[in-house]
């Protein structure tokens, strides 16, 4: 889990909501590279139990490198290093090698699952400028970034609009009042209303979505001193949520593009709204990411990774 998140994030640089796609495939081919030698869990579609008598501690670090270095060639030197190090602590001989050939067979068996899923599709975000509508934000400006994932095939899901919500708050209702009125004094980068605690935690919370909700699985699977198959079940289950999580928030993100605060309260007098006042200065906490602002992606996958724990492991126990 810690080499699949430096591969991904660190080398590869997808420190972005793509990250949780391949959160998703890694586990996945983790998880059914250790219960089908364990059989202490279904699998995960697909039907090929391995050797009773193979080492699932190398079936997990087979899949996991086959997995990362097939999406991720450029991490072969990290990857390489990685593998060797966690087959040092299995024994030599059969049950090591029918392990490595049978994570090997379920990252290729996940590899061809998710072929031709519609990522990098050439999708793009084509709605006109409107009250109400999202568009390129300061300062960068930049495109809605990766718009195919709300298109992509989910990994448990049906589809990515099982889950679409209802359409965000009409301009001229007293809940986009409220809301606007709320994100215009506590989310402002200068002279908020924010206590100091306040934006602390805001501070704390913004950078913890990818690599530190990770960190804080592994920290949970040691506290509760899993095995290795309650271990790659955990770690499947949240991650493989998360990555449906992400796709159906793209999903409705793409769906309804609506507008970042930092255009909605810069355009109040466009809004229709008498309640809401323009401020044509007014500049968030945290630079606005190159997205729709609804729904939230990050309290889309805070949800998905409470909710997959606190399923397994009951609440209160995290």
């Amino acid at each position: 889990n810690a080499t699949m998140v430096a591969t991904v994030v660190v080398d590869s640089g997808k420190a972005n909501v793509e990250a949780f796609l391949w959160f998703g495939f890694v586990q996945a081919a983790v998880y059914n590279a250790v219960v089908g030698i364990t059989r202490d869990y279904e699998l995960y579609e697909w039907e090929k139990r391995g050797p009773r008598n193979a080492s699932p501690e190398a079936a997990a670090a087979a899949a996991a490198h086959r997995v990362l270095l097939h999406y991720f060639p450029g991490s072969h030197g990290r990857l390489d290093a990685q593998l060797a190090a966690s087959l040092a602590g299995v024994a030599d001989g059969s049950s090591e090698q029918q392990g490595i050939a049978y994570g090997e067979a379920a990252a290729d068996h996940i590899i061809e699952l998710r072929l031709n899923d519609g990522r990098n599709a050439p999708i793009t975000f084509d709605q006109a400028p409107a009250p109400g509508v999202w568009r390129p934000t300061p300062p960068a400006n930049a495109p809605f970034f990766a718009p195919w994932m709300g298109q992509v095939r989910p990994m448990l899901l049906a589809s990515p609009t099982q889950f679409r919500p209802g359409p965000p708050p009409a301009l001229t209702s007293g809940r986009y009042t409220t809301d606007f009125a709320e994100v215009k004094a506590l989310g402002a980068k200068f002279g908020s209303s924010r206590t100091t605690e306040q934006t602390e935690t805001a501070l704390f919370v913004s950078d913890t979505g990818i690599g530190p909700f990770q960190v804080a699985l592994r920290d949970l699977t040691a506290r509760h001193a899993m095995d290795i198959s309650d271990t790659a079940r955990l770690f499947a289950a949240v991650d493989m949520s998360v990555t449906d999580a992400v796709i159906a928030v793209w999903d409705s993100k793409y769906h309804y593009g609506y507008w970042r605060p930092i255009t909605a309260i810069r355009l109040a007098d466009t809004d229709g709204n008498p309640d809401t006042d323009a401020d044509p200065t007014w500049e968030p906490l945290f630079a606005t990411p190159p997205y729709p602002d609804y729904v939230s992606g990050y309290t889309g996958v805070v949800g998905a990774m409470t909710g997959s724990i606190s399923r397994i492991l009951g609440g209160g126990q995290v």
